[in-house]
């Protein structure tokens, strides 16, 4: 089986600060000529113009039916490749095979005439498409159905609110049957049931076995839709692969594990950097002890774990709170621990450096990275110091059902001590 998108050395340059001047006098064409090599040479030879690779020498292939998740931080080069694919853009360098007809969502209403009504322009992108006009016939119905624009579809788009220019854009592109649907951020505008219906919409089209590429921010939803993950860095592809690894390397990389230094003790889960120095409160440092003030190097699923958080501050305050929150890699929060009110340890906040103990019996979470996050308040009342993401803490497997399969992030989130009973 040939791939249904084959991307080979794919590279995009842009350039930035270019001064666009007006048409010139011939006086100054001629001026501008005599001064053009001083100019040259006062630079060095270098041109004052900068140029950024959005992209840089990307390979890879995708196959017929297959689900791609495309995930990186804002800047990425995410849209840009898709723009490229979608033939909206034109590489610097390389070169792009595709296979089939792409229909593509990148922006509200990428592909939309404003003038024209929404009926014309649901013809205009099936026309675009190559189909034929009782192919687009056959699936009109179905478009103004999942969009719910009836009442205004002779309607100009241009007086679309956003989001029923969003929910026709989708419709149009998921509905006309293009063997390769481009999705960029679908999920950023819209309700809660149209995002719902957006996730359902692109199950069907990769169970009808078409090509779908998505890219989101929501990992959950990335995870659940996507087998396959890209991770785009800085224009590289940094992993392509199992879409659960492509979302842990992207979280190790966005939540800084790589700037960790190697010399670091394993069990100290985070260090504050040197500008931690100017706020007035702020959590210094988290280590994982066990229950004996040991340094403990690993945390496994069901195992005894104390965290110490130290914090330091600038002033007192007679009633205050620690608190760590734990949140799923999708950026849920799944538990805050505070001393107070739930913890019922007041504090005392002194001027200077101090810890309290978080002691967790069998922590009950599956194996995985989950983000840790820390603040100081003063309790119901209001933050002196909040990081929700401030590093991760990682579980390392174990067989606790005793089944030969430890409970791990693709299978569930936590792992608690239950029996089942027959009564057959």
């Amino acid at each position: 089986m040939r791939p249904i998108i084959k991307v080979e050395n794919l590279s995009k340059q842009y350039r930035i600060g270019a001064r666009r001047n007006p048409h010139p006098t011939l006086r100054e064409s001629i001026a501008g000529a005599v001064r053009a090599p001083l100019n040259w040479l006062g630079r060095n030879g270098h041109s004052e113009d900068n140029t950024i690779w959005a992209l840089k020498d990307l390979s890879f292939e995708v196959m017929p039916g297959e689900v791609v998740g495309i995930i990186g931080r804002n800047g990425a080069g995410k849209s840009t490749l898709l723009k490229i694919l979608s033939r909206i853009t034109e590489p610097t360098t390389g070169q792009v095979d595709l296979y089939g007809r792409v229909g593509s969502l990148l922006e509200v209403g990428t592909g939309f005439h404003t003038e024209l009504s929404g009926r014309e322009n649901i013809y205009l992108n099936g026309a675009i498409l190559g189909m034929n006009r009782s192919e687009i016939d056959r699936k009109f119905d179905e478009i103004v159905a999942f969009a719910e624009v009836e009442k205004f579809i002779d309607t100009p788009v241009k007086q679309y609110s956003s989001g029923m220019y969003m929910r026709l854009a989708f419709a149009v592109a998921a509905h006309l049957e293009p063997e390769i649907l481009v999705v960029d951020e679908v999920l950023a505008v819209g309700d809660a049931a149209f995002q719902k219906k957006c996730l359902g919409k692109m199950e069907d089209v990769a169970r009808e076995g078409r090509t779908v590429l998505f890219v989101s921010h929501n990992m959950g939803a990335v995870s659940n839709l996507c087998k396959t993950g890209m991770f785009i860095d800085k224009g590289k592809i940094a992993f392509l692969g199992n879409v659960q690894k492509a979302i842990d390397c992207y979280n190790h990389k966005w939540l800084g594990l790589g700037n960790s230094a190697d010399d670091r003790s394993p069990h100290i889960i985070y260090d504050a950097p040197e500008n931690a120095e100017k706020y007035d409160f702020a959590v210094t440092k988290i280590e994982a002890l066990d229950t004996t003030d040991n340094p403990k190097v690993t945390i496994a699923t069901w195992d005894d774990v104390t965290l110490r958080v130290w914090y330091s501050c600038k002033r007192s305050v007679r009633r205050g709170s620690v608190v760590l929150e734990i949140a799923e890699p999708y950026g849920a929060r799944l538990l805050l621990l505070s001393t107070q009110p739930d913890g019922t340890v007041p504090l005392e906040f002194r001027v200077g450096e101090e810890y309290v103990d978080c002691v967790i019996r069998q922590i009950p979470l599956a194996a995985g990275d989950y983000i840790l996050g820390a603040g100081l308040a003063i309790p119901q009342t209001e933050w002196l110091w909040r990081e929700p993401e401030l590093s991760t803490l990682s579980v390392v497997p174990r067989d606790v059902y005793g089944s030969g399969l430890a409970p791990a992030l693709s299978r569930s989130l936590i792992a608690v001590d239950y029996q089942w009973r027959s009564h057959s």
